[in-house]
């Protein structure tokens, strides 16, 4: 059974950075990407980042592009999200999930994609 968990939020001041880490187990077969979406009360889940394990393959949303970044550690079975120049718009809830393929293809953003979810950690960014 697949298995995800969050850490590395936490209360963070506006330009300031955090490193969120999703590690992931479980996995049987077949390939795997692993998204990271954010969850703000009375909005839906939004798709900021992706990574194939394939091949490395990544996708970043427009929203964060240039301050989020994505990397895998494949060592600790690990996912980061990396994000500077946090906003307070960035509060929310960040999720890590997991897309199991038969066969191949590359990651996408929307949450529909995603079969099994983390918990979650709280990101706040205020002053």
């Amino acid at each position: 059974q697949v298995q995800l968990v969050e850490s590395g939020g936490g209360l963070v001041q506006p330009g300031g950075s955090l490193r969120l880490s999703c590690v992931v187990s479980g996995f049987t077969y077949g390939y795997h990407s692993i998204g990271w979406f954010r969850q703000v009360p009375g909005r839906e889940r939004e798709g900021l980042s992706c990574i194939s394990l394939k091949d490395g393959y990544t996708e970043i949303a427009d929203s964060v592009k240039g301050r989020f970044t994505i990397s895998r550690d494949s060592a600790k079975n690990t996912v980061y999200l990396h994000m500077n120049s946090l906003k307070p718009e960035d509060t929310g809830v960040y999720i890590c999930a997991v897309d199991a393929q038969l066969v191949y293809r590359r990651c996408g953003l929307r949450d529909s994609e995603y079969d099994t979810r983390g918990q979650g950690t709280q990101v706040t960014v205020s002053s």
